[in-house]
């Protein structure tokens, strides 16, 4: 497969933009569930706590990923999740790719800067599980005009 130039910029906005996305995700399924079992007096500690954001989000990504390759802001942005041969990604890829972002996005983005230096532009967690992103240009640009069909002759 020849290598889509997706520029780094395209992919950090969408990162931006998911990073609102994951905010308003762990507001609805962390939190009031959170704030819910604390009113019962159910006090979770740290690591569950943890435990429940990470098993939030692997579930978000992982079902975007498989169905379609695209989370909302990868399809804002014209972004789509492959494996290396353009094909869509294997559950065991989608799984890995999101542990392999944990590390990579926390430890002060050295994923992300590794793309810098990668001789295929990717980021560590898609060197890691054996993905890309590429531009995914087959949504078009503008709404169909469905006006043009109902017109009389």
């Amino acid at each position: 497969m020849i290598h889509d130039p997706t520029s780094l910029g395209r992919r950090l906005g969408a990162m931006v933009y998911e990073g609102l996305v994951v905010f308003a995700i762990l507001i609805a399924f962390f939190l009031f569930p959170q704030i819910v079992l604390q009113g019962f007096g159910f006090q979770p500690s740290g690591k569950l706590q943890w435990l429940h954001v990470f098993l939030v989000l692997l579930v978000y990504f992982g079902w975007c990923w498989l169905h379609g390759g695209q989370t909302l802001p990868m399809k804002t942005w014209k972004l789509r999740l492959v494996d290396h041969s353009g094909a869509p990604p294997r559950p065991l890829q989608a799984i890995l790719r999101y542990m392999a972002a944990w590390p990579s996005i926390c430890l002060l983005g050295i994923g992300i800067f590794w793309a810098l230096i990668d001789r295929e532009g990717l980021f560590l967690h898609d060197r890691i599980a054996g993905t890309r992103i590429i531009r995914d240009d087959s949504a078009p640009l503008d709404p169909p005009d469905h006006r043009r069909g109902s017109q009389k002759k």
